[in-house]
């Protein structure tokens, strides 16, 4: 009833785990940038299908995996190699395309972060993604922190799955979101140069998480300081000491991300100035 979708690129640390929690799906597809590890041989040990494209952004990379694939099913379940789906959410997918109706075309569902072992339940920033879509009615949008836009409604399901984002180590994390943040600032720069227009109204009260969460940080990104409010929000607001040591270093991690962006970004505007 639903296929899966999982893009890799040198996934031999998640990758079992990640099929192994899909085994009860029939038609597993792995989209892989190029592997030169053993991500092919264990995705094929699995039975999964297997398609390789050269990488040239995480959207244009995502839409073809969307638009090429002869896929099974009309429902797709899309996931990461670092991502995880409990048997809980299985019998909840599956209730809810035996009771749609035809008008919803995708459901956001919402994640579990972990780091050492403990959920980020206060520390996580954005907890609901839009994973299930039925095919032909879903494009990406943006090459960093890419946007899902669905034709259709979008419904919430209750269950989770989980994600293991330092499954590789802090390093690899830093190193990854070294390269985010360069893209981002760069992002930034071409939105605000190229006159985009953030709503307040959409920003406090859309319906969308998705929409909602794109003008937030338009405006987020204008505020001095937001570095460390970035830090207050996370520990105080958001209770991330409850988390204990786990949410204190994520909240940490996340400011220096922002700080990141931030020097990135003036960095580029000098550049672009002299």
């Amino acid at each position: 009833m639903v296929s899966v979708l999982i893009l890799t690129k040198n996934e031999e640390n998640d990758l079992p785990g990640c099929l192994k929690s899909i085994s009860w799906c029939d038609d597993i597809h792995v989209f892989d940038s190029f592997s030169d590890d053993s991500t092919i041989e264990i995705a094929r040990k699995a039975n999964a299908t297997v398609t390789q494209r050269k990488f040239d952004g995480y959207a244009s990379q995502r839409n073809a995996a969307l638009e090429s694939i002869k896929y099974k099913y009309d429902w797709l379940l899309i996931l990461d190699a670092d991502e995880r789906i409990p048997e809980s959410l299985i019998k909840i997918i599956n209730e809810a395309l035996k009771d749609n109706n035809g008008d919803t075309n995708a459901y956001r569902i919402r994640r579990k972060d972990y780091l050492w072992g403990t959920w980020l339940k206060h520390a996580q920033i954005s907890p609901y993604y839009i994973r299930l879509v039925r095919l032909g009615k879903a494009k990406y949008m943006r090459e960093i922190n890419e946007v899902l836009e669905i034709d259709g409604k979008v419904e919430d399901l209750p269950g989770y799955f989980d994600h293991y984002p330092f499954s590789k180590g802090i390093s690899h994390w830093l190193t990854k979101h070294n390269q985010y943040s360069t893209m981002e600032a760069k992002r930034w720069i071409e939105e605000n140069t190229g006159g985009e227009k953030f709503s307040l109204k959409k920003m406090l009260f859309s319906r969308d998480f998705s929409q909602r969460r794109y003008h937030q940080k338009g405006f987020f990104y204008k505020l001095p300081f937001r570095t460390l409010i970035k830090w207050f929000y996370m520990v105080i607001w958001r209770r991330a000491f409850l988390d204990g040591r786990a949410g204190l270093t994520y909240a940490a991690l996340q400011s220096i991300y922002e700080y990141f962006i931030v020097i990135k970004t003036r960095e580029i505007l000098n550049r672009q100035n002299n």
